[in-house]
Formats: structure tokens, sequence, C-alpha cells
């Protein structure tokens, strides 16, 4: 007896640590059914995953390559896992089932599930909050997208399933207009723009815009940087509108598009938009960050990531206070200074971002 002891005692904790890492054939399996059901069209698991990983940053600009390639980018695949078990509501029994409804080899489902319990354990409350709102905005799958040829490779059981659903919803709603067509009245006309933004730091002149867009919804104007100094000139969509973009092209350096309207229909980078509250901001960079002071030369403009998620990945952003009308609190921020974004005062201030641009790498 005293041996069965002694042996639980030196097995137990291998087994717990072989619940706190994936092998790399479970983790190369959870990625080819991720870059799988990510070519699905309105696929609600990974639709939601790549949302969540746009708006953190953990997906960085190419969302795309990124879903149809989790295996080598290994903090993304953990923050993929992160947001599937978001998905399912931290419930274990709810993650293994969503696990299971991707096809994942059956050896891998309950290492998965175990590894991501232990690792987010003590993250339900944040995470359960962080979903709640996140769905006051979200608008819904994005995906059926188009895979590389190394990763388009399916079964024949996962072509035929979804084959199956796809004849099976087209008959239902089929039936559905035969029999009840003349009782309902016409939807109304939906919006079928692309607010991607991804394809336009790939456009190098303004025909191009013009030729996606149309002439009417594409203007030229000066451009003025968000310190406020004249930059040449800058292309328009959408001008005069909440949806307006503002697009500077630099050649083969890249093009920079500036959002400064609120609320927008654009998929922004890192789902930073203008209108953002800075808590938001300080949460995807995962750090506090400096601002330079109100009301003063680049006033308002972050100076310094601190080394955080946006440190290096050329986003600039302007910020705002709302609330200015105590002269007290507001003067704390203003003038020839740097602050740290996590002030107390600036709660109270209501500080939103006002401007953001990206520029492609």
């Amino acid at each position: 007896m005293k041996r069965l002891f002694i042996l639980v005692a030196l097995i137990f904790p291998l087994a717990l640590s072989a619940q706190t890492r994936l092998s790399e054939t479970i983790a190369a399996d959870f990625s080819s059914r991720v870059a799988h059901h990510y070519t699905l069209k309105n696929d609600s698991i990974t639709g939601y995953i790549a949302e969540q990983l746009t708006r953190s940053g953990a997906g960085g600009l190419d969302i795309d390559s990124t879903m149809f390639n989790l295996k080598n980018d290994l903090p993304a695949l953990d923050a993929a896992l992160k947001y599937l078990y978001q998905y399912s509501d931290c419930n274990r029994q709810r993650f293994i089932a969503n696990l299971r409804g991707m096809n994942l080899q059956t050896n891998s489902v309950f290492p998965l599930a175990t590894y991501t319990a232990n690792k987010y354990k003590n993250d339900t409350k944040a995470l359960l909050e962080d979903k709640s709102d996140f769905l006051k905005t979200y608008t819904g799958p994005v995906t059926g997208k188009q895979a590389p040829a190394s990763v388009a490779q399916v079964t024949a059981a996962d072509n035929t399933a979804a084959a199956t659903a796809a004849t099976t919803g087209e008959t239902a709603a089929g039936a559905a207009t035969t029999t009840e067509g003349a009782a309902i009245s016409a939807p109304p006309v939906a919006d079928t723009r692309s607010w991607e933004v991804k394809p336009l730091f790939q456009v190098r002149t303004p025909e191009q815009l013009v030729d996606m867009f149309g002439k009417d919804n594409v203007t030229q104007r000066d451009a003025i940087d968000l310190a406020g100094t004249k930059e040449g000139e800058a292309y328009v969509i959408y001008p005069d509108t909440d949806d307006e973009l503002e697009v500077q092209f630099d050649g083969e350096n890249g093009n920079i598009l500036t959002f400064s309207h609120f609320p927008s229909k654009w998929k922004s980078p890192y789902g930073i938009k203008a209108g953002d509250p800075l808590a938001k901001l300080i949460k995807v960079n995962g750090r506090p960050f400096r601002i330079n002071g109100f009301e003063w030369t680049n006033g308002g403009l972050v100076s310094d990531w601190q080394g955080g998620a946006l440190e290096g990945k050329n986003v600039v952003i302007q910020l705002k206070a709302n609330n200015t009308g105590d002269p007290k609190t507001y003067d704390q921020v203003t003038g020839d200074k740097t602050i740290r974004s996590d002030l107390p005062v600036l709660k109270k201030l209501d500080v939103i971002i006002q401007s953001v641009a990206f520029k492609s790498n």
C-alpha cells in the first residue's frame, strides 16, 4: 500500500504537467479544424473567434492568415482557445461539445478541454463580462474565406456534412417561401458592402479606390495628420458620413488609414475605433501607456506604448476628453507634459479615442 501511495505521488504531478501544455499533434489538429471551419460561410464559432482575435490584437493585421495557420502562432492559438472557451460560456462540457462539433479527433478533445479550463479557470468572471460587452457590438460571423491550398484539404465527411446542412437550409427556406410567402412582406434591402479594411492596405492608386467604391463615394482632400500638420493629399471613402475613412498613399511603403468618425461599420485593425473608451485601448495594449498633455503640441496623442501589444505596430491614436467642464480637473492633464493612461482623473474626464490611424507595414 505504501508503494502505491508513492507511485501515485510521483504520477500525479506528471499528469498535471501534461494538462498544462499541448502536444504539437493536438495543436495542429485544432489549427486544421479552425482553418477548415473558417472557410464555411456564417460559421458561428470561428466567426466569433476571429472577431475577438481582431479586437484584442492577438490576430494581427492579417486575421485571415492567422486563422489559417494557428499552429504557427502559438500565442494566437492560445487566444483562440480562450475565446472558444468564452464562446462556450466558460463551461467545460459546452466547450467539449463545441470541439466535437468542429470534428476534432477524439483523442484531442479532452486534452484541449483540460488544458483550456485549467489555463483560464481564474478568468471566468472577466471572460464572461468581456463576452457581454462584446455581444453588444458584434454583428455576426464573417467567414467563408478562401483557404490556401495547404489547408484547403478536408475530409469527405466534412464536405458531405456541410453540403447536407446547406441543402437542408435551402429546402427549409424554400418551403417557408412557398407556404407563407404571400403573407410575409419583403424584407429590407441588406447592406452588401464590404467593411473589411485589409484590402485597402493593398490599394496603390486612387483609381483602384474608385473601382472598389464608385466615383460618388470617393473624394480628394488635403491630408492632415493627427498632430494637425498638412501631409500632401488624401482620398476619403464615404465622405461626410459616419463611415468616412481617409486613405493616404505612400507608394510601396504602404498606406495610412485614418478613422475619425463614429459609429462606423468598418472592421478596423485590433477592433480599435474612434469613440472607443480609454479603458478598451488600455485593455488592447495589455498595459498602461503614456499620453501627451491635452491642449498642447500633439495634445492627446499616445506618445509611448510602454512595451505593450501596440508597440511598433504603426498605430497612431489621438484621445480627447468629453467632460472638460471642471477646469481644476482638466488642468491636471493639460500642458507640456506626458501623463499615464491609468491616471484616475482620466476616467472622470470620460476620455475616448478621437482619431486612429493605421499604417501598413
